[in-house]
């Protein structure tokens, strides 16, 4: 055979160059597929088989927890603030005062009397008409009959403490509570919905349309 017949023939032969690559390939990829299959078997296995902390994690935990704080802002909405307000301040004062009663007044000073006066003489000797003239001593009590109304102006000073009692939902509360209460109700309700045992889960599964 000449030089020129063997290139040709060496140039019709194909090339086998990583020919020998495939098998261990389409192996290797056999070998994932049935690992994988196999692995989600085992973890759909041990949730179907084990499940208790899953639920114990629902029911003792998640939806308690929920409904606690459900229950804590609807409480929240009824609560009152119990309070006592310190006042200390001045009021004005002003009103008419009926004075009506019985006093003794003393004198300060003498006061002077002057008064007409008839005189009658004894024994069919007429009448003497006159002026008498006398002076009330200092220091002397006189009885006195009061009636009047004695006009008041004043201000007194205010100290007190004052209870206050303030129910939250009417002082503006309630619609922050109400929605509060309505951004966890959704989860409540999600939460409330899970299962609580692997048989409410067979069941869910079974009756969930396909």
């Amino acid at each position: 055979m000449t030089t020129s017949e063997s290139a040709s023939v060496q140039a019709a032969r194909p090339t086998r160059r990583g020919s020998g690559l495939g098998p261990l390939w389409n192996a290797f990829k056999n070998i994932a597929i049935v690992f994988s299959f196999v692995v989600n078997v085992i973890l759909v296995l041990v949730l179907l088989l084990a499940p208790d902390p899953v639920f114990m994690v629902k029911s003792q935990v998640a939806e308690p927890l929920l409904l606690d704080l459900d229950s804590a802002f609807a409480a929240l909405g009824e609560t009152r603030i119990q309070s006592i307000v310190y006042i200390t301040d001045t009021m004005p004062v002003v009103f008419d005062l009926p004075l009506a009663q019985n006093t003794d007044v003393v004198l300060v000073s003498a006061v002077p009397l002057q008064a007409p006066a008839t005189f009658v003489l004894p024994g069919g000797g007429g009448a003497i008409h006159g002026t008498v003239q006398l002076a009330l001593p200092q220091g002397m009590a006189l009885p006195v009959a009061l009636n009047l109304m004695v006009p008041v102006s004043t201000t007194v000073p205010v100290v007190m403490q004052v209870p206050v009692e303030i129910p939250l939902a009417e002082a503006g509360m309630a619609p922050a509570i109400e929605q509060l209460r309505a951004v966890f109700s959704p989860l409540t309700g999600a939460v409330q919905s899970l299962p609580n045992s692997t048989e409410e889960l067979l069941q869910q599964v079974v009756n969930t349309p396909q």
